[in-house]
């Protein structure tokens, strides 16, 4: 990861001297140890910050599209000949990348707004399973050596191979490598046990649909409508959430359970098509709400039904965004049936 990480650097830096971008979405380390936090460099002697490694967890297409939907909207307030474009750089692993083609599917932004560096991934470190293996103590030193997690506490130091502590999504990730990148960084072998990326799902379709709903139940008890899964989420940006809408109330401010599953069922819905499996939802999860699976079968429904991956190609729409004339009517009445592409 060292020379992917001083190859960034020396790409940031070009970029931002030969004013080719106007920022540099990236990661630096955190204030806390084993952690890293996203960042905005604006000027080639700030390019030292940038890092690459397993601690960088956020999809960083989030702060793509927050970025470049401000300054337009800026624009409408300037005069014709004072307008002006702005370009973002934005270091892009797999997800990352998939989340950004999938947002200039929606035209949020122009291709030539924004330059992707690609970076190779091998997985980040899983948040709740590093605060297992510190035994809920707080860490007050970290380190990762030779492919191994050290964290020290009060109590003493633990340690683990990085491999086991890899976040469930990344241990299956098809998608390791930029799907699209301007610059790319270093290469990575596939992942191991991609073809076990649905098995979960699969489990869980097979119970009986009472044992399912009592599952969902039980993960939306957890919520506490924080919608710090909605706020990270790169594919969440309506200007007016749902849920925040009062003409009319779709959910209620209350405690209510209903509420809660509703606000949950109707975000997860607006992701088919659209969910790239980059785990930023659960991460930032307070509660370790499992939205996980729910995310993933809608994921599997649009893979069998129409051979579709969110974000893999330009020129492949989402399954809810295109309309042909040849399409069958199998997913209304037939619902367990493949639709041939």
């Amino acid at each position: 990861m060292e020379n992917v990480e001083k190859k960034l650097r020396e790409e940031a830096k070009d970029l931002l001297a030969e004013k080719r971008v106007d920022v540099v979405v990236g990661y630096e380390m955190g204030t806390l140890p084993l952690t890293a936090t996203p960042c905005f460099i604006t000027t080639p002697e700030e390019v030292d910050r940038l890092v690459w490694n397993p601690f960088c967890v956020q999809n960083l297409a989030k702060f793509v599209h927050d970025l470049l939907s401000q300054h337009h909207e800026a624009q409408k307030r300037v005069k014709p000949e004072a307008k002006r474009k702005k370009v973002v750089g934005v270091v892009a692993r797999g997800c990352t990348s998939r989340s950004l083609v999938i947002q200039l599917q929606e035209k949020q932004y122009g291709r030539d707004e924004i330059v992707i560096l690609g970076v190779p991934c091998g997985g980040y470190l899983d948040g709740k399973k590093l605060a297992a293996l510190a035994g809920g103590e707080e860490i007050r030193e970290g380190s990762l050596n030779d492919g191994e997690i050290v964290a020290k506490t009060v109590k003493g130091e633990r340690k683990a191979p990085l491999k086991d502590l890899l976040a469930d999504n990344c241990l299956v990730c098809r998608f390791n490598k930029p799907v699209m990148a301007d610059i790319q960084t270093g290469e990575v072998a596939p992942v191991a046990e991609a073809e076990k990326e649905y098995e979960p799902v699969t489990a869980f379709e097979n119970l009986p649909s009472e044992a399912r709903w009592a599952y969902f139940e039980k993960e939306m008890a957890k919520c506490i409508r924080c919608c710090a899964c909605r706020n990270v989420c790169p594919s969440c940006y309506c200007r007016i959430c749902f849920a925040d809408q009062s003409q009319p109330r779709w959910v209620d401010i209350g405690a209510d359970p209903s509420d809660t599953q509703l606000f949950q069922l109707m975000r997860i819905y607006h992701m088919v098509g659209r969910c790239v499996d980059c785990g930023s939802c659960t991460a930032v999860c307070p509660m370790g709400v499992d939205l996980r699976k729910f995310l993933k079968k809608l994921d599997k429904d649009a893979f069998e039904m129409f051979s579709h991956r969110a974000g893999v190609s330009l020129d492949e729409p989402a399954p809810l965004g295109a309309y042909r004339e040849t399409d069958g009517e199998e997913l209304i009445f037939e619902p367990g049936k493949k639709v041939e592409a």
